[in-house]
């Protein structure tokens, strides 16, 4: 049985391929084999990991609907698959692939085969809170019983709260609460410390390893990114994501 990890969210630049790479580099941490792959088809920030080895899949035809070659490809090589997989998709595609999975039953399918779909999402803070909340919310009614949700937490545009209630006091929240196996808050780093030496990685497309063997790094750069790592591999680990 392999689990078949997706990462959905209408919203563009919250965070899904930080996500993406968090969970591959902690199964690489983990001593677990996965397999990557990008089906974005306007940002491909995922595929940019080179040391990740992401398989880019172009799932869009020229008239920006899917792809039904290309996609039955994906679901051959989630059927044949002997270990897990992260499937990173972008917000150009993310209502016609949505509309795509629920009308061909493909959750369904899935379980069938032996596999266990998580559905990954993004929910942040600032002008970005409504729209990820309600993503979460669309998501949570429109996919079957047989997917799971993790939740992202990512605080980077501002709190993650509204009239005082923090996420998990949310109505999108209590209401699908029993979707949810779990919450992976990302870390509220400081701008001019945390947040500079984690946006660096980002922006080089290098993962933590990558990082920490960069000799042009100080010694505080390299503990923060420990911390980091540590922070968020954490949550994984408790989140039961292997």
């Amino acid at each position: 049985m392999a689990k078949i990890h997706m990462m959905l969210q209408g919203k563009g630049g919250v965070g899904k391929s930080f996500g993406c790479s968090a969970l591959a580099q902690f199964y690489s941490f983990s001593n677990r084999e996965v397999t990557c792959i990008d089906t974005d088809p306007v940002n491909a920030t995922f595929a940019g990991y080179e040391a990740l080895n992401v398989q880019r899949l172009e799932i869009m035809n020229d008239q920006k609907q899917i792809n039904p070659r290309n996609f039955d490809n994906l679901i051959e090589t989630i059927a044949t698959t002997d270990r897990d997989i992260i499937i990173d998709n972008g917000s150009s595609s993310f209502v016609p692939l949505t509309h795509y999975l629920i009308s061909n039953q493909v959750p369904a399918l899935i379980k069938d085969m032996g596999h266990d779909l998580i559905i990954h999402t993004v929910v942040t803070g600032g002008q970005a809170l409504f729209d990820t909340v309600s993503g979460l919310g669309q998501l949570a009614s429109q996919f079957p019983q047989e997917a799971e949700f993790v939740v992202w937490l990512n605080p980077f545009w501002g709190a993650i709260e509204h009239d005082g209630k923090p996420f998990e006091q949310m109505k999108a929240y209590k209401d699908n609460k029993a979707r949810i196996t779990s919450i992976v808050h990302v870390p509220n780093l400081d701008p001019d410390t945390f947040g500079q030496d984690l946006s660096r990685t980002l922006q080089d497309r290098v993962t933590f390893d990558q990082a920490l063997a960069n000799p042009e790094l100080t010694v505080m750069n390299r503990q923060r990114l420990k911390l980091i790592r540590t922070q968020l591999f954490g949550q994984l680990e408790t989140a039961g994501v292997l």
